[in-house]
């Protein structure tokens, strides 16, 4: 088909194509046309001019704080899940490290066991002193073993961020012994006569205590798991020294807050 013997087609083509809604082959056809064609090249010039004018009166229109907003928070979501998945990547570096080491110590404890059964047939001094040996050897073992299995059971929940985004408090939650672990990430101190206290905000209801934070950089509260299920915020408060009851919920300002992570707990 000549388009240069159907002008009605070929305007519709060159608008659409100025437009952006002329795609795929069709598109890649009218460009082709237009490398042999003086008259398509030229009503395509004409429709991108047209249309180009147009877009000089439209009032220019700044994207609203909150749409940066979200933009901020997707941002900094990535940027933490980036930094948890580097953090569970090292603990299960570190826990093929442990395993190691308990299959070294299990292997060098068979031996011994050769070992301090031939000297038990030998003097009865040889087993006194190998019994003591062998029990601590088993003792490291199931030492090293309970490390392991309580690294296994710690899993992070939150990190809490202030107002800028800025990462200050990494929350943790350890199944073994039910309690949180929080560490300081920030250089945020509070003053003496000041207390920080976790509080969880439930989707519904009055946020509830979690407990009051010592000024040391990693600090542990009790804490169950169903106290941590169906919370899908954390957050800390600056309350006066000691903290406030959980009746009353928080009464100084929100320093900072975070999502709880969709862990198993």
């Amino acid at each position: 088909m000549h388009l240069d013997n159907h002008p009605e087609l070929l305007d519709r083509l060159a608008a659409s194509y100025a437009l952006g809604t002329l795609r795929g082959p069709a598109r890649r056809r009218l460009e082709s046309y237009a490398r042999q064609s003086a008259v398509v090249r030229t009503r395509m010039l004409l429709w991108q001019e047209r249309l180009g004018t147009m877009t000089e009166l439209v009032m220019p229109l700044a994207p609203s704080h909150n749409v940066w907003k979200r933009i901020e928070i997707a941002l900094d979501q990535e940027m933490q899940m980036q930094r948890l998945a580097s953090m569970a990547q090292s603990r299960e570096s570190l826990l093929q490290t442990n395993v190691s080491q308990i299959a070294q110590l299990a292997k060098w404890l068979n031996r011994w066991r050769m070992g301090a059964l031939a000297g038990a047939l030998a003097t009865v001094a040889a087993v006194g002193v190998g019994w003591q040996a062998y029990h601590n050897l088993d003792t490291q073992v199931a030492v090293l073993a309970q490390q392991i299995s309580a690294s296994q059971q710690t899993r992070v929940v939150a990190v809490l961020s202030d107002d800028k985004a800025q990462t200050a408090m990494l929350v943790s939650f350890n199944a073994a012994n039910n309690s949180l672990i929080l560490q300081r990430a920030g250089a945020y101190q509070e003053a003496a006569d000041k207390s920080l206290q976790l509080w969880a905000l439930p989707a519904s209801g009055a946020p509830q205590s979690l407990g009051v934070l010592g000024s040391a950089s990693v600090i542990n509260l009790k804490a169950s798991a169903e106290q941590l299920s169906n919370v899908p915020t954390l957050a800390i408060s600056l309350e006066p020294k000691g903290g406030v009851p959980s009746s009353t919920g928080p009464t100084g300002p929100v320093l900072f807050k975070g999502a709880v992570l969709p862990v198993q707990l």
